[in-house]
């Protein structure tokens, strides 16, 4: 697919991992690209998709937008998570359909997996158990959309595929420590604890658990590579295929901000699934996506973000 002549509607598109890949689109020489604000179009009620189908009449939509934050977050707003997430994506694959959308790329999560799948992750293991319960209710009404898209396949012929990113870091992120994800909170704890002289910061759970990272200018590579070359029912893992340990990557941030404080673990917090590493062979097969930046590089990267941003007084 020709993704230069296409009209396409990236929901989230003004968000962290949004903005990446809307330049990446650009990149690849689309010149119709539509963001939708929240502002103008609440993606939660089927009037404002309505609209935003009308005004903008895309080929493709690319949905991103998401209600999401860190195990904190989850914890406390399970309810809001679960409804916000299950209806955008529901509503907004029925009206592609009755609106023709020749393609949806529906954004699923590394959290649908179950809670004790495996490692690597491959995506025949996806419905072979409930997800990690402080993640469940955001993980199953994302993996809605899986069903909804092999259904509207099997009765409508839709072209919906469903990719499964592992968690994002990168320049953009939100650092944000009451809903921010670990590394972004990791840096914020380290480079604050320098400025105010801290001997000690403290992290939750006992990071003994893995989990796999992804620099967000990769998995915008790997969802526009997607959307341009996968037509097929599967989901596909995106992801490096390489997992670190909590308390690694802790020490690794560490010494990349020079922080030289005691990082004091509170096991009384949740530590979340105990392993996170992918299976990514079916998007390096279908079409031809491998991570090219290793986590200690892209981690450099997002901390001189980080400083810069706070530098210029643009993060408290």
């Amino acid at each position: 697919m020709n993704l230069a002549q296409k009209r396409i509607a990236v929901t989230g598109g003004s968000g962290f991992l949004g903005k990446h890949v809307v330049r990446k689109l650009e990149e690849y020489g689309c010149r119709s690209v539509f963001v939708p604000r929240s502002a103008c179009y609440d993606l939660r009620k089927g009037q404002d998709i309505v609209q935003m189908l009308n005004d903008c009449a895309p080929d493709i939509i690319i949905h991103l937008a998401a209600v999401v934050g860190g195990i904190g977050a989850n914890q406390k707003n399970p309810g809001k998570f679960f409804y916000d997430n299950l209806i955008m994506g529901t509503q907004l694959i029925e009206q592609s359909r009755l609106f023709q959308v020749e393609k949806f790329v529906a954004i699923g999560t590394i959290c649908s997996y179950p809670k004790h799948t495996p490692a690597p992750f491959q995506e025949s293991e996806l419905w072979n158990g409930y997800p990690e319960e402080t993640n469940a209710p955001y993980g199953l009404a994302k993996k809605m959309m899986l069903v909804q898209s092999h259904a509207y396949r099997e009765q409508y012929g839709f072209n919906s595929i469903y990719l499964l990113p592992v968690n994002l870091y990168g320049p953009g992120d939100y650092f944000d420590l009451e809903t921010s994800h670990v590394i972004p909170a990791i840096i914020r704890k380290c480079v604050d604890a320098m400025e105010r002289g801290q001997e000690s910061i403290t992290l939750w759970g006992t990071g003994t658990v893995t989990r796999e990272f992804i620099y967000v200018e990769d998995a915008a590579e790997a969802i526009v590579k997607a959307t341009a070359l996968y037509s097929g029912p599967d989901p596909v893992n995106i992801g490096t295929g390489r997992e670190i340990t909590i308390s690694g990557l802790a020490a690794l941030i560490q010494s990349l901000t020079g922080y030289n404080g005691t990082i004091v673990w509170d096991a009384d917090k949740p530590d979340g699934q105990p392993r996170r590493l992918l299976d990514v062979g079916r998007a390096k097969q279908a079409f031809g996506f491998e991570a090219a930046t290793d986590l200690a590089s892209g981690l450099e990267r997002t901390i001189e973000w980080y400083r810069e941003q706070r530098f210029k007084g643009k993060l408290s």
